[in-house]
């Protein structure tokens, strides 16, 4: 196909206090093998409270090269810090503005391979059941081992890396796979999809979005995949700050209202009573109970049920499968992949308990 017939690609960078990041992106948009003069690069700035706007690296170092060395630059800063949802949404009303084909979210602690852009459009373009696509997300500072070929989905809410640190020449991949749910690190969406069926869930500020975007599409019969030769190289540090626990365990939650049947919440619950009084000791002993506490407190307010209780009544209402499709692609396992979260408690208690418990509700479950 001639370059100018190739889609346009709006790659929308969120920078949250992004300045040592930056040069290592550069680095990587000079050697980008896609068209420059089909692809826009979208900074979306969230101002960081205390470090402000990333403007002062962006207008002395990424501006005067933009369209020239690298894709042109758009530099868009928001009023405040919404979340990752709102920050990202924003730069998708400004690519659904201006006509682009397909929008790729760009973590911000990260830089593109050459053939990233490529290959992923290359897949979609292939088969409209595709919508959204991830890359297969390596680690930056060891680029032959992989930090997620596309994330894991637990029965009871849980998401996590697969094939975390392995080498990717070691595992027999195919070009094209489905995924349980696409890592929100690097992933490709058409925007024809993005019209019928939404963007990011601006509700879960930051943590699952990405978890509740691929079911989502899935429920309605659309596919979640990574793309193998879609290479996408991330700075991963497994724990940045511990309020990261609150958002995530308050989301898992979320999700598993919006997305189950009641009958299927009802035969999971005692098994989530048993995990929550693991995860409560597990709290004590790792220092964050406060943050444990904090979700406990958001879920006994009237107002929380009325905002997930009304996003569940839209989500059943557009579901296309039944949950016994969904939960075939659930793991049923917790596997921790860094050394500080193992626990003999969850490996030889906790993980047989909960997969012979899926084993049994999958016996139940035909809805």
């Amino acid at each position: 196909m001639p370059d100018n017939l190739l889609p346009k690609v709006a790659i929308i960078y969120l920078s949250f206090h992004s300045e040592q990041y930056f040069p290592d992106l550069v680095d990587a948009l000079k050697k980008l093998n896609y068209p420059k003069d089909r692809v826009e690069f979208l900074i979306v700035d969230n101002p960081h409270p205390v470090h402000g706007l990333s403007n002062r690296y962006v207008e002395d170092h990424i501006l005067p090269i933009s369209g020239t060395e690298i894709p042109h630059v758009t530099y868009l800063p928001q009023p405040t810090n919404g979340g990752f949802g709102i920050g990202n949404n924003a730069g998708v009303e400004w690519a659904r503005e201006r006509g682009f084909d397909y929008v790729f979210f760009h973590n911000n602690d990260a830089a593109l391979g050459e053939d990233c852009i490529l290959k992923l459009v290359e897949a979609m373009e292939a088969d409209s059941t595709i919508g959204i696509a991830q890359s297969m997300i390596m680690l930056f500072k060891n680029k032959e081992q992989i930090n997620s070929s596309g994330n894991a989905f637990h029965y009871l809410g849980f998401g996590y890396c697969n094939d975390y640190k392995r080498n990717l020449a070691d595992l027999n991949l195919p070009l094209i796979y489905d995924v349980p749910y696409a890592s929100g690190a690097g992933i490709m969406v058409p925007m024809k999809i993005i019209r019928e069926l939404g963007a990011w869930d601006e509700n879960f500020f930051m943590y699952h979005e990405d978890l509740e975007w691929s079911l989502r599409l899935r429920i309605n019969k659309y596919r979640a995949v990574c793309v193998r030769d879609s290479l996408f190289y991330h700075k991963y540090e497994f724990s940045k700050s511990i309020s990261k626990y609150f958002w995530m365990e308050r989301n898992r939650f979320a999700v598993l209202l919006m997305f189950y049947k009641w009958p299927t919440l009802l035969l999971i619950l005692p098994m989530l009573f048993i995990l929550e009084a693991g995860l409560f000791i597990f709290a004590l002993k790792g220092g964050w109970i406060k943050e444990k506490l904090k979700v406990y407190h958001y879920w006994i307010q009237p107002s929380t049920w009325r905002l997930w209780l009304g996003k569940r009544k839209e989500t059943q209402a557009m579901r296309k499968i039944d949950d016994r499709e969904i939960l075939k692609s659930c793991t049923a396992e917790v596997l921790f992949q860094e050394d500080v979260m193992q626990n003999p408690l969850l490996t030889y208690v906790g993980n047989p308990i909960m997969k012979l418990y899926y084993n049994l509700i999958m016996m139940i479950i035909v809805w």
